[in-house]
């Protein structure tokens, strides 16, 4: 299998493609065939020209963590989520995701998202009380990484720009439901920085490796 990486020294040097030969097992993972690569002891590019080891992150290697998202073969993805033997075709694509700042190869910088979480105060400041009838959601909405997947597919968020996706509508409902005395100042960010700019494709839905429905935070927060 022919593995082609986007890849980028630093965030101040130009991106390149560069291709590898992978010929281990075909049923493992995206992040296996990145390790089986790195752990040569010297790497060469398909053409036999030698370079840097390939640079990604990752913590869990058990999609708890989120730190291997990235595009591959245009969708993005957990690498240690993903398995060789589902991608058509017979080579591997791999991008970092487009909406972060590179800092190396296939890692970025996800720093926005808790920069954007903070500027609207989405944590708890007292303690949390919640009602039995929202703890389902409450624990799907736990589970998010923090990955960013969900904002790379949204077709309305862009860095920089007031609309802040996914993630706000999942932290703002977490909040809402288990505080009342922040709850108008919630609900008040959640309409400028969600509400206003979401058109309700759901990609995140669909990306999202927690499995987390985004749709019913969005109908409980639309509700208050």
């Amino acid at each position: 299998m022919k593995v082609k990486i986007k890849r980028q020294k630093s965030p101040d040097k130009p991106f390149y493609w560069q291709t590898f030969e992978y010929n281990g097992q075909e049923h493992v993972t995206v992040s296996a065939i990145l390790d089986s690569l790195n752990y040569a002891d010297d790497l060469f590019d398909i053409e036999g020209n030698p370079t840097s080891r390939i640079r990604w992150e990752c913590s869990c290697m058990q999609s708890v963590c989120g730190g291997c998202a990235m595009v591959i073969n245009g969708v993005p993805r957990l690498a240690c989520a993903t398995y060789a033997d589902e991608i058509k075709g017979n080579e591997l694509i791999l991008e970092p995701l487009s909406k972060f700042p590179v800092i190396a190869d296939l890692v970025v910088d996800r720093t926005i998202i808790y920069e954007n979480l903070t500027k609207v105060k989405a944590y708890l400041e007292n303690t949390a009380k919640s009602d039995k009838k929202d703890y389902k959601q409450q624990y799907s909405v736990a589970k998010c990484l923090k990955c960013g997947l969900c904002l790379e597919v949204c077709p309305n968020y862009h860095p920089g720009a007031e609309f802040y996706g996914a993630i706000l509508a999942n932290e703002s409902y977490l909040l809402a439901s288990q505080t009342a005395d922040k709850k108008p100042e919630i609900v008040k960010e959640y309409k400028k920085h969600f509400t206003e700019g979401c058109s309700k494709a759901l990609s995140c839905q669909k990306v999202c490796p927690a499995g987390i429905e985004t749709i019913t935070s969005i109908l409980k927060m639309n509700r208050k």
